[in-house]
């Protein structure tokens, strides 16, 4: 049956979204609160994508957990509790992982029916605007839309010379399901996927080396709080060598033989499991991009005007797809602003405000400009810092490690960026990020009255010390 015989039949969709990930599926959700009639292709069996499924929400159950696990072998004796006998069973932590999954994943197919979006199980190509295939094991069926949105996400970028082969050479997927702890694990990658994943198998019990092509981790963060992480995270058991490069792998007994290369200096390691967590690229195989002459820039991203709308009218594109960090709240951003426009709404996604999260222990979290781009802009920056040493809720947590770091524009006051590294780092970057949203001066959240003892009071602490008046140090 041809094409144009098919799209006799086709059922027709306000929207049809290509993708089921966090991007997709608020997308969805947003298009059917606004009237839209939406179907949303996916062709995993479960909703949520690589966030819920096999990225975001499992790793940070692990995190979890193994935190849990740590705490209990070494931190508990200091608050006075005894514990005679800690063991490990990885079965049960993996299946409370799966259960966290689950629930989560069946809640979004709940919201599907809720607001009356069609769920499209299978492998969507889009064959010009307005008409996208879609084929499953047992059928294919064509799809009709006033308007497309691609929302495929991101896959795991692979290296040269160590080709990923899902058992000893593997990505953040499988090292999220190791059916046993390695007893020495290779993670290639500093960024927050190797440093997140490291950390987990490290505190469970491998010992973890993690090497790094530059000469620090976590590029893109602040620069002298990722020194301070890296610190803290070798003071905790890992290894990590900094501009060393991966060469190349070759099978051994019950594992893999890895070259080194750091400075021109040749060396092997043995390991059980190689890690590559080199960063992620745009999904977009099979989806019929390059036939239909979809704009896309040297590293392969879709790009979009204003109004996320691909160089091919009535085609839009969102998330990792598009340039811009990988990030499951920008792509939420992304899909609820692209939808709203479709519909009239002035909307648009604050990009400065942007947070980003590493869930290590202690996590690190920033959002806005750093210090180095502040300069870089030519922007004349006032600076206050704060550390958790000094924290009296932190104190009582035992989780001193780590700072506030606010700047502030030297002439305005006005809030540029903030960068914390501490306990719970993670939800005290909302604070920041709303004040940046906002446009609050470092004087508005010094003035703002905080909760005592609360891990919240180091933010207006740093604040004050952007004018040089903290109150606790």
């Amino acid at each position: 049956m041809s094409h144009s015989e098919q799209g006799k039949g086709a059922q027709s969709f306000d929207l049809v979204i290509i993708g089921a990930g966090p991007g997709g599926y608020i997308a969805a959700i947003r298009a059917a609160q606004l009237g839209l009639r939406v179907a949303c292709v996916e062709k995993e069996p479960t909703l949520g994508g690589t966030c819920l499924n096999i990225g975001c929400i499992p790793s940070k159950a692990l995190l979890d957990s193994s935190e849990l696990y740590a705490q209990t072998r070494q931190h508990l004796p200091s608050h006075g509790i005894r514990v005679r006998e800690v063991e490990l069973d990885l079965a049960a932590l993996m299946a409370r992982k799966d259960r966290v999954v689950k629930v989560l994943t069946q809640g979004i197919a709940g919201l599907f029916k809720k607001h009356g979006i069609e769920r499209v199980h299978g492998t969507a190509r889009i064959l010009g605007p307005g008409r996208v295939l879609v084929r499953n094991n047992t059928s294919e069926r064509e799809l009709a839309a006033e308007r497309i949105l691609i929302a495929t996400g991101s896959v795991p970028a692979a290296l040269p010379g160590l080709p990923f082969d899902g058992e000893r050479i593997v990505s953040s997927t499988e090292a999220l399901s190791l059916p046993r702890v390695p007893q020495k694990m290779l993670v290639i990658g500093a960024g927050a996927v190797g440093l997140e994943l490291g950390s987990v198998w490290s505190r469970l019990g491998s010992e973890v080396l993690v090497v790094e092509f530059l000469d620090r981790i976590l590029p893109g963060m602040d620069r002298k709080l990722a020194d301070m992480l890296q610190k803290s995270l070798q003071r905790q058991g890992l290894r990590i060598e900094l501009q060393t490069t991966a060469r190349s792998a070759e099978p051994i007994s019950n594992g893999v033989r890895v070259t080194l290369d750091q400075g021109g200096k040749t060396t092997t390691v043995d390991v059980d499991i190689v890690l590559v967590a080199v960063g992620r690229k745009p999904y977009t195989e099979g989806l019929g991009v390059e036939e239909l002459g979809i704009e896309r820039n040297p590293r392969g991203f879709i790009l979009v005007d204003q109004e996320y709308q691909t160089s091919v009218k009535g085609i839009y594109a969102i998330g990792d797809v598009i340039p811009g960090p990988m990030l499951a709240h920008k792509a939420e951003e992304e899909g609820i602003a692209a939808v709203e426009r479709m519909c009239g709404i002035a909307s648009h996604v604050n990009y400065d405000a942007v947070p980003n999260v590493v869930y290590t222990a202690p996590e690190l979290a920033a959002v806005g400009l750093t210090e180095e781009a502040a300069r870089d802009r030519g922007i004349e920056v006032r600076i206050g810092t704060f550390p958790f040493l000094a924290n009296g809720r932190a104190r009582c947590l035992g989780e001193t490690d780590g700072q506030v770091k606010v700047i502030a524009d030297a002439k305005t006051d006005r809030v540029l960026g903030v960068h914390i590294l501490g306990p719970r780092a993670s939800d005290l970057i909302a604070e920041a990020a709303l004040a940046l949203e906002f446009g609050a001066s470092a004087e508005d959240l010094a003035r703002t009255c905080h909760a005592h003892p609360t891990l919240p009071e180091a933010l207006r602490e740093a604040a004050l010390a952007v004018d040089g008046r903290p109150l606790n140090i």
